[in-house]
């Protein structure tokens, strides 16, 4: 519309910022806007009239997860210790979406240092899922999801170590993706994403459509449309409602049934199995990322650990009761016994993956939930929420590409995504089946 001159980037930022006045106050989605986004938006309407040459995103506004830094704009992670702090560069992601002609729209909310799952910090306190205000919009991307789902924004960036843009995309009814580790630069980011981590974690697009996912995935990427051409035919997919870790609802084993149906009619061939190695995600995210996270955290906050928040606080005390030196050196050995098993069971997963290219899977065991629930009841099962997902954590600790796309809703109405996954750097194909869901569903 902005190309055509339907719309001016005037008009369209106006027009969300009128959505963030009459929807935040409630939401709490978007906690920094910039004093510039009018300026911006005149700027691209005069590079419009101008008919000079315009970027694939231009005049067009986009938010950012409050973790990723922005040039000039206030960015916190939601820790007391970054309440005022204002980079003084882009990351790389931020850099090569304004290059593409976006406008940053606004920064929004994160739990404190991405501690996911829940949306909520000592800084900002916690947003609301726009579905249903009572319950989470998930973590640790739930600003931003809860941002595009309420159409405050029309899509942005979030970063993802164990579901954190695929889970709050389930759970506020979007599409989100967590490319292939390593394929968009993460710099910029705090978390710092280093050592082991950066075997799992990675920046990747939330939208409201496919389409606009691939839309700005081929601008992280710095692609050239020749780069996106990718075998339309239609190969062989499996499917699985339990991982033999974590049961899921009757509702969202019917979304992944439903999903599966919508492919077999588009031509792809079905079966259901579980995928080798998969039983073993979850266990291998934490031998993986969990010490190394609150190692991280300790070190962050060290002398002025009174300023954390009580999640981030307790997972510093319980690191510091295994601090000593014998504790170090087996915690050492454990992660180097881990990154060799993660390559031996990777290895396996991808072998058997060379004839079966994509993998349909919950995104995890139920829709939202209630703000500050430790568990959740699945099937007559208590369980943690931590292990409620493990269905996206296992592909983090594999790295490969996922993507979360709406199919249903519970009987509450809460959206119920499912994730499409695929072999490393092989997103055209995710992209494609989710959009076949997506369209179908």
């Amino acid at each position: 519309m902005i190309r055509s001159r339907a719309v001016s980037p005037v008009e369209v930022a106006e027009a969300h910022l009128k959505r963030i006045e009459e929807l935040n106050p409630s939401l709490n989605a978007i906690v920094t806007i910039p004093d510039d986004v009018i300026d911006r938006a005149r700027d691209a309407e005069d590079a419009i009239v101008r008919g000079g040459e315009v970027g694939p995103l231009h005049g067009l506004p986009i938010t950012i997860k409050d973790t990723i830094e922005t040039k000039g704009l206030r960015t916190t992670s939601g820790s007391r210790l970054r309440r005022d702090y204002v980079p003084d560069r882009d990351a790389t992601v931020v850099a090569r979406l304004k290059a593409a002609g976006a406008i940053v729209l606004g920064k929004t909310n994160v739990p404190e240092m991405a501690i996911p799952y829940e949306t909520d910090n000592p800084v900002f306190n916690r947003t609301n899922n726009p579905k249903d205000l009572s319950m989470t919009p998930g973590g640790s991307s739930g600003g931003e999801a809860a941002a595009i789902a309420a159409y405050m924004s029309p899509a942005g960036v979030g970063s993802d170590l164990s579901g954190s843009i695929r889970v709050p995309a389930h759970f506020c009814g979007i599409a989100g993706l967590k490319p292939t580790t390593g394929v968009i630069p993460i710099d910029g980011h705090i978390p710092e994403v280093i050592g082991p981590m950066a075997l799992g974690a990675c920046v990747g697009p939330m939208a409201r459509s496919v389409d606009d996912l691939a839309l700005l995935y081929r601008v992280m990427t710095a692609q050239t449309k020749s780069d996106r051409e990718h075998d339309d035919r239609r190969g062989a997919v499996v499917f699985y409602v339990h991982d033999g870790v974590a049961p899921v609802t009757e509702e969202t084993e019917a979304a992944v049934r439903t999903a599966v149906e919508k492919l077999v009619d588009a031509g792809y061939d079905v079966r259901e199995e579980r995928p080798p190695a998969v039983a073993e995600g979850q266990r291998l995210w934490v031998e993986l990322f969990s010490r190394v996270s609150a190692e991280q955290l300790r070190d962050f906050y060290r002398g002025r650990e009174d300023e954390a928040g009580p999640l981030v606080a307790s997972i510093i005390r319980r690191n510091a009761e295994n601090s000593s030196f014998a504790d170090k050196v087996e915690n050492a050995e454990r992660l180097a016994k881990a990154v060799v098993e993660r390559e031996r069971l990777r290895e396996t997963l991808l072998l058997w993956m060379k004839n079966t290219p994509l993998i349909i899977a919950p995104v995890g065991s139920v829709p939202a939930f209630p703000h500050g629930a430790k568990r959740v009841e699945v099937r007559g099962e208590s369980i943690s929420i931590f292990r409620a997902f493990s269905y996206s954590q296992t592909f983090n600790a594999f790295g490969l590409p996922a993507c979360s796309v709406p199919v249903s809703r519970s009987a509450e109405g809460l959206p119920i995504g499912v994730q499409v996954i695929g072999r490393p750097f092989a997103e055209e194909e995710v992209l494609a089946a989710a959009k076949i869901i997506e369209t179908a569903t």
